[in-house]
């Protein structure tokens, strides 16, 4: 049974590298679910992509949206055009089964944002360095997927969210929680997500690093470990012990909700070494905080995320001015 539901795929590239695989899956995804491409791609490649994308599957430009992060534009563009309230949100690297595609969309009836789980495949050596992170993420709390379910009839009424962030889906989460929807963290759906190009890999390291100025607390544990670890150089056991216990805290995030079915039991091995980068990488962070922001796209970006209470406080603001 065809899903009452849309997919929305927010698009900007600037090379067609993968279109052909994009494509296929698509030509799957249209038969289950209505779906809507932004593209904010230049136009001679908005061009190409249209002639390539299969029939049925709607191709819109992005529209304009107050603030530097284009996903932010594309998002919104997809939810005020989606022609049914539950909306699935998808990079371009998300890839659903059917069965992962209906137990998200059904889970909206009693949920206004579902966050599943991504998992890399296929798992190069670079998307088991930072399946590590995906662990850690899940024994501290939940993990951040490149894919969420949104009413949007929810959002719109919020007014939207910050186009300014780097960490979009973090704002959006926060955006719901604010405007007193209930998220659900759907950790035993396992939604496949393609790994990136070695070199985008790469270059994302400081970038994600960033992110968490949107978590101080966070922030605050991954920039103690760097200077920890150079206290211990001189200590191997106790340097070992460390290891150890993030080896084992990573597998206390692979045994919750199912993980073990989603990660090989190897998966937690890499968690020291995806650490041992991140504690590298707050720092470089911190001195990219202090030149402006971290750079994206051609500019810099400063704000990882709003603050829950701040978007509170907004919204509140909002609505009692729009009540005057």
């Amino acid at each position: 049974m065809r899903l009452d539901a849309e997919y929305v795929l927010p698009l900007r590239w600037t090379d067609d590298a993968g279109l052909a695989e994009l494509v296929g899956y698509l030509t799957g995804v249209r038969d289950l679910i209505d779906v809507t491409v932004v593209d904010g791609s230049e136009p001679e490649r908005f061009r190409a992509h249209a002639h390539a994308l299969p029939p049925g599957v709607r191709h819109l430009p992005a529209e304009p949206w107050p603030g530097h992060n284009g996903k932010v534009a594309g998002v919104m563009t997809g939810l005020r055009t989606a022609r049914h309230d539950r909306v699935v949100l998808a990079d371009d690297d998300v890839r659903y089964d059917d069965g992962a595609l209906r137990a998200l969309v059904g889970m909206l009836d009693a949920a206004d944002l579902v966050r599943p789980q991504n998992v890399f495949d296929p798992a190069p050596w670079h998307a088991r360095w930072d399946t590590g992170r995906s662990l850690l993420n899940r024994a501290l709390g939940h993990d951040y997927p490149g894919t969420l379910a949104v009413r949007r009839s929810l959002v719109l009424d919020a007014g939207g969210y910050d186009g300014d962030v780097l960490f979009e889906n973090l704002e959006l989460i926060r955006t719901v929680r604010a405007a007193g929807g209930r998220v659900i963290a759907a950790d035993r759906i396992g939604v496949v997500r393609r790994p990136p190009e070695l070199g985008h890999f790469l270059r994302q390291r400081v970038r994600q690093a960033y992110d968490d100025f949107a978590q101080p607390a966070r922030l605050v544990a991954e920039l103690a470990v760097l200077p920890l670890a150079l206290a211990s150089a001189r200590r191997p056991r106790r340097l070992l012990a460390g290891v150890l216990a993030v080896v084992a805290l990573a597998e206390v995030g692979r045994r919750r909700a199912g993980g073990r079915r989603l990660f090989p039991a190897t998966a937690s091995l890499w968690a020291p070494a995806w650490l041992a980068e991140r504690a590298v990488c707050a720092w470089l962070a911190v001195g990219a905080r202090v030149r402006g922001g971290v750079r994206y796209s051609d500019g810099r970006l400063r704000r990882a995320a709003t603050p829950l209470r701040v978007v509170r406080r907004h919204m509140h603001r909002r609505a009692a001015q729009a009540t005057t």
